[in-house]
């Protein structure tokens, strides 16, 4: 109770100076790009789109343009996929009492992309049918990792869980590709999806926004239940806390918030692991600080993530999951080797 007092007041501090993160971000990813506009002028504009407030940028119509359909929608596609992504693996390491557990390595990311492409070439006319698939699809590949891991019993650690999902991942992928080929004439946009891609517009927006909110809210309400949870399942049940139920809905609340991000931006990785590592190290353990930080958290490092691969090859442009590997996979190795140590 003392280790997790001192966090949980400082809870509203901690949110604070996330978001004041996140608004630097967003504002820089707003100025970034191959036209030159000024960081001012950006900033009045953005001003001048909030509720009841007229502001006169100074920008002509078509920069005006510019940021509203093509810069500003990126960014926040990006945000919420982000802060998806990162509360989906605080949820994830929550339900599963593993530091590694994350959206992309237990098979809900693989799964889930798995389902969204066999959507895109089976059902390429069917409106709303890329998110419902990709939802079922995560939470099969959380399921078959889940199942596999467990076969293992207690004796294979904290890394059987991740090993089961490497190998989910890897057979899903395989899947993946093979139902490509049936359709062979959209590789290429198949490709760009799998990669990472969070500049689709305004539709990608409206389209995660209420999967977002959703499993956002799910994940949220369940915080101080998974701080229970984390002293043991009998500790728990005496409590009055019903693991098993709790355990259900995060994990069908994370697989959603997966499926709702993979669906709009293709396979991102490593946000599940690297933020919500980066929450536990500045405010603590407790998943009422954690998850709500990681959704702040997770936006603003995705914003940066997309600022990166815009700008790191103008006027080419890199693909987002590119640059968060390069970010997660030394962190990763970072974290196992720290699990590792606490484990002997």
């Amino acid at each position: 109770m003392v280790t997790q007092a001192g966090p949980s007041r400082a809870r509203p501090l901690w949110v604070v100076c996330a978001l004041v993160v996140l608004a630097v971000s967003m504002i820089a990813a707003l100025l970034g790009g191959a036209a030159d506009i000024s960081p001012w002028q950006v900033v009045l504009q953005v001003v001048d789109w909030l509720p009841l407030v007229h502001v006169d940028s100074g920008l002509a119509p078509v920069e005006q343009g510019l940021l509203y359909e093509l810069r500003l929608p990126r960014v926040l596609v990006a945000a919420v996929v982000g802060g998806l992504l990162a509360m989906a693996g605080a949820g994830y390491q929550g339900v599963f009492r593993n530091p590694l557990a994350d959206p992309y390595l237990l098979g809900a990311a693989a799964g889930a992309g798995l389902a969204a492409t066999a959507a895109i070439v089976l059902l390429p006319s069917v409106a709303g049918s890329i998110p419902v698939a990709a939802f079922l699809g995560a939470v099969g590949g959380v399921f078959l990792a889940y199942t596999l891991g467990n076969t293992a019993g207690r004796a294979g650690g904290t890394a059987t869980l991740v090993l089961a999902g490497v190998a989910v991942t890897s057979f899903l992928t395989a899947i993946q590709t093979f139902v490509q080929q049936f359709k062979v004439e959209e590789l290429q946009r198949i490709y760009s999806w799998i990669l990472g891609d969070v500049g689709g517009g305004w539709d990608q927006f409206w389209l995660v926004l209420p999967y977002a909110a959703v499993s956002a809210v799910l994940l949220l309400l369940h915080g101080r239940m998974l701080d229970v949870l984390s002293v043991g399942d009998e500790e728990a049940t005496s409590l009055g806390v019903p693991a098993a139920r709790v355990r259900l809905m995060v994990l069908l609340a994370a697989s959603l918030a997966t499926a709702a991000a993979v669906a709009v931006s293709g396979l991102i990785g490593f946000v599940g692991i690297v933020v919500p590592h980066v929450v536990r190290r500045i405010a603590g353990g407790s998943y009422r600080v954690v998850l709500p930080l990681s959704l702040i958290g997770g936006a603003a490092f995705l914003v940066l993530a997309d600022l990166v691969a815009r700008t790191v090859l103008a006027p080419a442009e890199l693909p987002i999951g590119v640059v968060t590997m390069f970010v997660g996979a030394p962190f990763f190795v970072a974290v196992l080797r720290m699990t590792r140590r606490a484990s002997t």
